[in-house]
């Protein structure tokens, strides 16, 4: 009721919290202080067990391609390893991406309702198969599939660096690796991505629809753009999963500690593979190395994952529109 000449307030809403919600705020309170003190752990031991590695390399380990750590003397850096670790997962990535979001976009909007749930079981089921699997799937399977394509690449794409190679070799390179990695990335991108795109609202779609738009037209206006955010953060996600395989990367490359002239030709290493192969015949000093190479991992997948939380954040936000 409206009182003449009194200004009338917003009424405060107060929330009553009863004891249950007490409980489960103080729950969920503690699993969170929980993961980062975990996370704080982890770095903490990481830090310490690098530190004698590292005051011996100084800021060369980044930029040495070399691996003696045990050698007198000691040289030894994780150049090699950091460049293919991130070309592998960045090739991962390039292919995964374009194939996980045509794949939830034909599981959302084109298949049968009868036959949804059937491939949303497989996607899931293909995430669940051991990285194991896969290596030995890439490496006796893919590895000598993809020689032809490799070859089509080198011969029609040679005048990029990437692609030009001297020699007709292409077995066991990061182009095999960041292949085998795409596809231990796509069920989760595409599992992600579906149960994203299941949340746009169906009356903006029947809405475009109704307009007289094209399904495509739908796809591009509505779902792509309300999706976006979630996109890049499945995409982040598998990002972060390829930069940390270690098994099927071991498997296919040769873990030798140079640059390939291209990602066609044979070679190239991997930090996750270097630390596997490595660890089991590393002395004090070369077990240092091998925590401080995990270190300088562990703050590559930090950084990529903040990146894509500010990603996430940036394209939540609501538009600005010019009046």
């Amino acid at each position: 009721m409206f009182t003449r000449g009194v200004e009338q307030q917003p009424r405060a809403v107060v929330a009553q919290f009863t004891r249950a919600d007490r409980i489960f705020r103080r729950i969920t309170t503690g699993a969170a202080m929980t993961s980062l003190v975990v996370m704080a752990l982890i770095a903490a031991f990481l830090v310490r067990d690098a530190l004698p590695a590292l005051r011996i390399a100084g800021g060369r380990f980044l930029t040495v391609f070399e691996w003696g750590p045990d050698e007198d003397p000691a040289r030894f850096g994780v150049g090699a390893a950091l460049f293919g670790t991130v070309a592998a997962a960045l090739i991962a990535l390039f292919i995964a991406v374009p194939v996980s979001v045509g794949t939830a976009l034909f599981i959302n909007e084109y298949v049968p309702r009868r036959f949804k749930q059937v491939l949303v079981t497989v996607v899931d089921l293909l995430a669940a198969i051991p990285s194991l699997v896969f290596g030995l799937w890439g490496l006796f399977v893919l590895q000598p599939a993809l020689d032809g394509p490799a070859r089509w690449l080198s011969d029609w794409l040679g005048f990029l660096p990437i692609f030009k190679t001297e020699v007709p070799i292409y077995g066991s390179s990061l182009f095999v690796s960041g292949v085998v990695l795409a596809t231990m990335i796509v069920p989760i991108i595409t599992s992600i991505s579906s149960a994203v795109m299941a949340e746009v609202p169906r009356v903006s779609c029947e809405g475009a629809l109704a307009l007289g738009g094209t399904r495509a037209g739908m796809i591009r206006t509505v779902i792509l753009p309300f999706s976006r955010g979630g996109l890049v953060g499945a995409s982040m996600l598998g990002l972060g999963r390829a930069l940390g395989e270690t098994i099927a990367i071991a498997l296919i490359l040769s873990n030798d500690f140079r640059i390939p002239d291209n990602i066609l030709s044979p070679g190239g290493s991997s930090i996750a593979a270097t630390i596997a192969l490595k660890f089991g015949e590393a002395g004090i000093t070369g077990r240092s190395a091998l925590i401080a190479a995990g270190l300088v991992l562990f703050v590559v997948t930090l950084v990529v994952n903040s990146l894509a939380r500010y990603v996430v954040s940036r394209s939540l936000r609501p538009r600005k529109t010019a009046r």
